[in-house]
């Protein structure tokens, strides 16, 4: 046991300084539920993103024509592999070398996705074969009411000409669930904690063996099934339904992309209605909130009149397993499309790129960690007790070393604003330059902002800020929204910091040019 840490009445807690207090449910709240709701997979998100961005005049181009016609004062954005999308809008005043100021995020959240093969047959169950993606909570998987979702690709026939395109699914019923064993067969639990094999323990069961005999029908119309053909991979039952929600045949099924998703709908919730809890947070809401900030930045007729920059919003895939794929971080996908921007505004054939890129920046946004209440040093003013006698008595049960989770001096909070991460070590890319340029917005706003730096003893996460940092030599700040329960099937922040994070970033894009002229380095 230890004595908690006091501090005496000459040194009051700290005061902060009054900040504009959002409204009480601002509509960027319900729109990121919405978003949330209609996006269970990567590949929903962006094609939730692509919807909002036609519905705001953005145009679509696709990466395999050429971009000859952009124009000044024009907006418009192109999809990576259905799961990773950048959206830009064009200054008026936009000319060959100017900047991009971009904000970058990810679409991708861990979870369980089905194997090549997820046919199996144990114990009179069946059950689907799932892979782990990412560094999940998978503990809170257990018990919860699943269902399926992602992408199916089909063979489709019209006028005698066969082609093949891609559906997004998602079944809407839960159909599996992957139960927990009863405490009275595992008696060590309580004292050993639970133990979870990842390749024995975590196999949800779609059904039994008996009641799909009996249901002959199914596997009936199942074709190719008792010949031994691909079908034999997957479960009769899985493939009906999932046949069902793509509109078409099961033998018209080339493969699929699925990963299984929690049916509880995402919610503003909390006694006072001060949260929302959902999957996918991380890091759907930092894309939605960029999204949004970039389509508000550029909503009417004369947004873009004085912006001399790019404003851009990059939504990459695979952040969650390290980034490196055609449409990860890692990959061109970025450098590509600041490139062929340009490039379609160089007449002069100069080298304007290298330029283009000094002058721009990137906000790196992905979600932080706020301060858990229950693993946390409590502190003490005297000031709360009669004498240091009554506080000498108070004492804590629980070890020094599991209770401090966050550095003492940067713990971010809820309804705090948006958190500027910092690491010596380059785990973010955060520089006193970049953190000056995000505070400062803050600071002319009115708007909370706050830090974080991870402890001495703990290791530091990192995100694609690094990676576009070095790969592309571009200025970059790493910030994020704070909350809970991060990498949980069910996450938690706070309806305050939507606000905030969305007038924050929506603040950088209007903004930015005029203040980085202010900032002399490098002269």
């Amino acid at each position: 046991a230890f004595r908690p840490i006091v501090f005496p009445s000459q040194f009051p807690p700290p005061r902060f300084r009054p900040y504009r207090i959002p409204p009480p449910m601002a509509a960027v709240v319900s729109d990121l539920v919405d978003f949330l709701n209609a996006s269970p997979t990567a590949f929903h998100a962006v094609d939730e993103a692509k919807r909002l961005l036609k519905a705001a005049g953005f145009e679509q181009l696709s990466e395999r024509e050429e971009w000859s016609g952009l124009q000044p004062g024009r907006k418009y954005f192109f999809t990576r592999n259905h799961s990773a999308i950048v959206a830009f809008a064009i200054g008026a005043k936009y000319v060959a070398g100017n900047g991009f100021h971009i904000i970058g995020a990810h679409t991708d959240s861990p979870c369980l996705k089905l194997k090549p093969v997820t046919k199996i047959t144990k114990g009179g169950y069946l059950e689907v074969g799932v892979q782990t993606y990412g560094g999940g909570l998978w503990y809170t998987w257990f018990d919860r009411d699943l269902t399926i979702a992602g992408r199916v690709l089909v063979r489709e026939k019209k006028d005698g000409v066969v082609s093949y395109g891609h559906k997004l699914v998602r079944v809407q019923e839960p159909i599996m669930r992957i139960p927990t064993l009863a405490i009275h067969l595992d008696r060590t639990i309580s004292s050993e904690g639970l133990k979870i094999n990842n390749q024995n323990h975590l196999v949800p069961v779609l059904g039994t063996l008996i009641k799909h005999e009996m249901q002959k029908l199914v596997e009936g119309n199942v074709p190719g099934e008792s010949s031994g053909g691909e079908n034999t991979k997957h479960h009769p039952l899985l493939l009906q339904l999932i046949a069902k929600e793509a509109n078409c045949e099961v033998d018209e099924i080339c493969d699929f992309e699925l990963q299984l998703c929690d049916t509880q709908p995402s919610v503003v919730a909390g006694a006072m209605k001060e949260f929302i809890f959902s999957g996918r947070l991380d890091n759907l809401c930092m894309s939605f909130c960029s999204l949004k900030a970039l389509v508000e930045s550029t909503s009417t007729d004369h947004s873009l009149d004085h912006e001399s920059g790019v404003r851009m919003v990059a939504l990459f895939d695979h952040e969650e397993v390290g980034s490196d794929s055609a449409q990860g971080a890692g990959s061109p996908a970025m450098l590509d499309a600041l490139t062929r921007i340009t490039g379609c505004f160089n007449h002069s054939n100069s080298k304007l790129l290298e330029k283009a890129i000094q002058r721009s920046f990137l906000v790196s946004a992905d979600m932080a960690h706020a301060l858990h209440p229950n693993y946390m040093v409590i502190v003490v003013f005297l000031d709360q007790f009669m004498g240091s006698q009554v506080c000498s008595n108070i004492l804590i049960e629980n070890d020094l070393s599991f209770q401090e989770k966050h550095e003492e001096n940067h713990q971010p909070k809820l309804h705090g604003g948006l958190v500027i991460k910092h690491n010596a070590n380059q785990r973010y890319a955060t520089n006193a330059v970049t953190a000056f340029i995000f505070r400062e917005i803050a600071e002319r706003h009115q708007l909370p902002i706050q830090d974080f730096v991870v402890r001495n003893d703990m290791a530091c996460g990192s995100t694609i800020g690094p990676i576009l940092a070095s790969g592309v030599g571009i200025r970059t700040v790493d910030i994020g929204a704070p909350q809970l329960s991060m990498h949980s099937i069910r996450e938690m922040c706070a309806v305050d910091d939507v606000n905030y994070s969305y007038e924050h970033l929506k603040a950088y894009f209007e903004e930015f040019t005029e203040l980085d002229n202010k900032v002399k380095v490098d002269c």
